[in-house]
């Protein structure tokens, strides 16, 4: 039996135009792409999950070309984040098991993204919702890119299920203006300036 079984691909995009002042000259787009798995440890303790992250890297590489390729392809891309929801069969360390698949399959495919991917995870019923957190993705310290995005699965996870999400933005919240290092300053040295 294959560790990973997927029931479901969640696909979310939204156009963001204005807040309140002055239409961008472009509009951000942001987007979630989510997999809902069959979590193969649900309902038990198991010493050695490890396995698991291993097979999760071709579905990591698949869902970041995707949500990469539906937001205007890579060079698009200017922030992102990564998040699990466990269903309440599985326990939390379950979703950690995404930290590695879902963070170098999203720089796999951005090039040459030096930020830590910022993750959130949670066990939670069918429809729970989780917000990911954004940041830049060269620089962890650039002010305009703190974002969260509200990402779940209708009807999912089921007790036994896993939803492993990753999100990305093409740009900074509209009208940032909280100061803070910009985007054009970025040394690109560590991944946090």
């Amino acid at each position: 039996m294959s560790l990973i079984e997927i029931r479901r691909i969640h696909l979310e995009t939204e156009e963001i135009r204005h807040e309140f002042g002055p239409a961008p000259a472009k509009p951000l787009l942001r987007g979630t792409i989510a997999a809902v798995l069959t979590n193969p440890y649900a309902g038990r303790y198991v010493e050695d999950i490890m396995p698991m992250m291993k097979a999760l890297e071709p579905l990591g590489v698949d869902l970041a070309r995707r949500l990469a390729d539906t937001l205007g392809g890579p060079a698009a891309i200017q922030g992102y984040g990564k998040g699990a929801i466990i269903g309440s069969a599985g326990e939390l360390e379950h979703g950690a098991l995404w930290h590695v698949p879902g963070g170098y399959a999203m720089r796999a495919i951005l090039g040459q993204a030096k930020a830590i991917v910022p993750s959130a995870k949670k066990v939670g019923g069918p429809g729970a919702r989780l917000d990911v957190p954004i940041t830049h993705i060269n620089a962890s310290y650039v002010r305009s890119h703190f974002d969260a995005i509200e990402a779940g699965v209708p009807g999912a996870p089921k007790s036994d299920e896993l939803i492993v999400l990753l999100a990305m933005t093409t740009g900074s919240r509209i009208h940032a203006r909280v100061g803070g290092l910009a985007a054009t300053e970025i040394k690109g040295v560590d991944g946090l300036r």
